[in-house]
């Protein structure tokens, strides 16, 4: 039996059990909830420790005493980002009475309420509780908010509706106390039944994607996601809903009995996928389920989605859903009843809040007047590529874990690349994460940030390593790392880099993932970031020299090929002349003496950087590829 394999692997990893384990046996979950309203007469100072650290979080009530002394923070859980306008306006209510207003929306599309006192949680519970909203299972070791398509049946591209599928699996666990903190660590979800990926849908513990299998359509089955992961095809393919639920079941049931709980950074489904291997996981949740499913069929859910670029996309019942920008997710109640209001006026009174934290107005028969509306004063909706797809995490200001302030930087960096190398079009997909974590899903997106630590002239500061090259097509592909440990405050220079070879080179309304593809795929890691980073060295120093990306010599890759061809074009761009009276890399004649003059020709470039170009040509290859981590210990002179 399959079953045994998972035993073994659960003996050889739980000899040991984390401290949250240790926790989680003090008491039912429910008994703190219970406590709610008698700690809302107590105050603050009458609740139980565990109940702060964890029992709490299991109904999306966060203790934030950290950031903010004696408040806290709630997850409202928003079933696949559907929202209606009743119970917008009662969210925006709680917001602006209870939360000083203010509100995110977050990559699961659902909504964080902050500055909240124990005094006011049976009220706020109470309210959500009216309108058919609940806080329940948002944090800690449960199932997250589920997420799927926002426009799901109402899309042209919508194949399968998925949304009532996705509340039948909800059933499954929600407000049941079998389920409540009953796994070893969280669990996400998600479900589209459309062509166009608008959730991620690569990137969660389980995800059933669009597929079809001798001419049936269906979902295919995926595994092990994370933050930084890519889930797998476990070559299960689901026919109909009945058979989703089934796989479901029998992959919760089997996290839930054999997921690690030793070390809590290893205890993901990931984890236990990569422990046994997927093909025994996908025969333990054939015998589990007690079906034979087929294996997978071809995954259908594969295009990028195009109406963020437009500000609206044609429904299927000939209305439009309007796309609204809401930079990092940063919104407030008032704004909320503001759309609330906007949807009942001009749409049908559905909204819908997205992974990229945006919401779409749905049903809106005539744009032109939604948009003439002063709320779009500040909230775009089309022609802002910089800021249509930005996602970033809480940041330092509200997580305990964040490295940098993150939200605010993300913006800036929008804002400022908006404004050097404006675009009319294009879709730019810049996700930013304020620490390690990975909250902010930078690893797939076009252009990646991680908070970290950087160093200047011996001095720390904010900083962000770099990636490029993320995708949430063809079932998902991490990005990769260019330049480590830049100084936020140097980023912007270093991402204009990217832009502006963005807008010189790409073909007519060609995105940057399709891009990255077509040119920058060819280059080597290194040689990207150095040239990133030299580039805008140069500007800096208003040095113009033209050095187009696609224009210089295929290098198979080969970084010292790379920065030797970069090093030939900087020179003849200097002196007009090749740097060798024959092209031959292993010529004994070295440039060295030509480059001691270049004081003379530009007398406000860097000695250092002077040696670094002539490096760049020199026979050795060895010295060439010092040049990469120079560069960056130069890099506080831009």
């Amino acid at each position: 039996m399959q079953l045994e394999v998972l035993e073994k692997a659960y003996e050889a990893r739980n000899k040991k059990i984390n401290k949250i384990e240790k926790v989680k046996v003090l008491k039912d979950p429910m008994q703190a909830f219970a406590q709610i309203e008698q700690y809302a007469k107590e105050g603050y100072d009458a609740i139980a420790d565990e109940d702060k650290k964890y029992f709490l979080k299991c109904f999306g009530i966060f203790d934030k005493d950290g950031q903010t002394p004696k408040q806290f923070m709630m997850r409202v859980r928003v079933a696949g980002g559907h929202l209606n306008a009743t119970q917008a306006r009662k969210i925006g209510e709680i917001a602006k009475k209870f939360g000083q207003d203010y509100i995110d929306i977050t990559t699961r599309a659902q909504i964080e309420l902050r500055y909240l006192n124990i005094e006011d949680m049976p009220s706020i519970l109470k309210g959500l509780e009216e309108v058919g909203l609940t806080s329940y299972q948002t944090g800690v070791d449960n199932f997250r908010n589920i997420v799927t398509d926002p426009l799901d049946k109402a899309g042209f591209d919508n194949i399968l509706p998925s949304y009532s599928l996705l509340k039948k699996i909800e059933e499954k666990f929600l407000k049941n106390p079998e389920w409540i903190s009953a796994l070893p660590r969280k669990f996400n979800t998600a479900i589209t039944g459309s062509l166009t990926n608008r959730c991620n849908i690569f990137g969660h513990d389980c995800s059933f994607v669009l597929a079809q299998k001798d001419g049936v359509y269906g979902y295919n089955m995926f595994l092990g996601g994370k933050v930084g992961i890519i889930a797998k095809n476990a070559d299960i393919f689901l026919a109909n809903g009945e058979e989703v639920l089934k796989a479901y079941g029998a992959i919760i049931e089997i996290f839930k009995k054999y997921g690690f709980r030793d070390n809590r950074n290893k205890n993901r489904l990931h984890f236990l996928v990569d422990a046994v291997g997927m093909d025994e996981i996908a025969s333990a949740i054939r015998e589990v389920a007690g079906i034979d499913f087929a294996t997978a069929g071809e995954t259908m859910t594969e295009m990028n989605p195009v109406d963020t670029a437009h500000g609206k996309v044609q429904l299927r019942d000939a209305s439009f859903g309007v796309h609204i920008v809401v930079p990092s997710g940063i919104f407030s109640g008032s704004e909320l009843l503001k759309v609330a209001e906007l949807s009942e006026t001009h749409g049908n009174g559905e909204i819908r809040f997205s992974v990229e934290q945006n919401l779409y107005i749905l049903g809106v028969k005539e744009t032109a007047s939604l948009l003439q509306d002063t709320f779009f004063t500040r909230y775009k909706n089309i022609n802002t590529p910089y800021l249509n797809n930005l996602i970033a995490c809480a940041g330092t200001k509200h997580c305990a874990f964040g490295v940098i302030e993150n939200k605010e930087d993300a913006i800036e960096m929008a804002e400022y690349l908006n404004t050097v190398v404006p675009l009319e079009s294009g879709r730019v997909r810049m996700y930013w994460s304020a620490c390690v974590k990975g909250c902010g899903t930078h690893e797939i997106g076009d252009i990646g940030f991680e908070g970290c630590k950087a160093k200047v002239n011996g001095q720390t500061e904010d900083g962000v390593h770099i990636t490029i090259g993320g995708k949430i097509i063809s079932e998902g592909k991490n990005g990769y790392t260019v330049i480590k440990a830049a100084p936020l405050r140097f980023s912007r220079f270093f991402v204009e880099t990217l832009m502006l070879e963005y807008k010189k080179l790409r073909l007519k309304n060609e995105s940057f993932e399709k891009f990255h593809d077509r040119v920058l795929s060819q280059y080597s890691h290194a040689y990207i970031g150095f040239y990133m980073q030299l580039q805008a060295y140069l500007r800096a120093k208003e040095i113009d020299i033209t050095l187009d990306i696609n224009k210089l010599t295929k290098t198979g890759k080969n970084e010292e090929f790379e920065v030797f061809e970069l090093g030939r074009k900087i020179y003849f761009s200097l002196f007009k002349q090749e740097a060798y009276s024959a092209y031959n890399r292993f010529t004994n004649e070295n440039p060295r003496e030509k480059f001691t003059n270049i004081k003379k020709i530009l007398p406000e470039l860097d000695e250092n950087i002077a040696n670094m170009l002539t490096k760049m040509l020199d026979n050795d290859e060895s010295k060439r590829a010092v040049v990469f981590s120079e560069l960056n210990s130069y890099i506080s002179l831009v």
